[in-house]
């Protein structure tokens, strides 16, 4: 199917349904920065050459690992200053399990989240 990407299968009565971790990713990454006090998703410089150069990545900032037919996530969050960080963690956790799981029908074992920067909101950057 693809290189080096894994797939969530699952083999129903009519035919197989294979979900791409890429899929995935973009689902984590979406409920993810929906969380009140997250700015964003952290990504790798790979990925941010890759969208300078007009490639699109709805995951980045999301490591998808697939055992069997359970998911772990890894989320890297930039913050905004201001806001609780086990609060803002622990809501990331929910949302993404429930957004993955309700999605993907897998049960996700983990939802691992780094808060790996900080940022001022954008009214009081100067």
């Amino acid at each position: 199917m693809g290189e080096n990407k894994d797939y969530l299968s699952t083999v129903q009565e009519n035919g197989s349904i294979h979900i791409s971790e890429e899929v995935i990713a973009s689902i984590a990454a979406l409920a993810a920065t929906e969380v009140e006090g997250v700015c964003g998703l952290s990504a790798n410089l790979g990925s941010d050459i890759a969208e300078m150069l007009g490639k699109k990545n709805l995951g980045r900032g999301v490591k998808i690992t697939i055992h069997g037919d359970t998911i772990a996530v890894d989320c890297f969050v930039v913050a905004l200053y201001g806001y609780s960080v086990i609060d803002i963690a622990k809501t990331v956790q929910e949302k993404v399990t429930a957004a993955v799981e309700s999605m993907t029908g897998a049960k996700v074992s983990d939802v691992n989240v780094d808060i790996c920067g900080i940022t001022l909101p954008k009214e009081t950057k100067k």
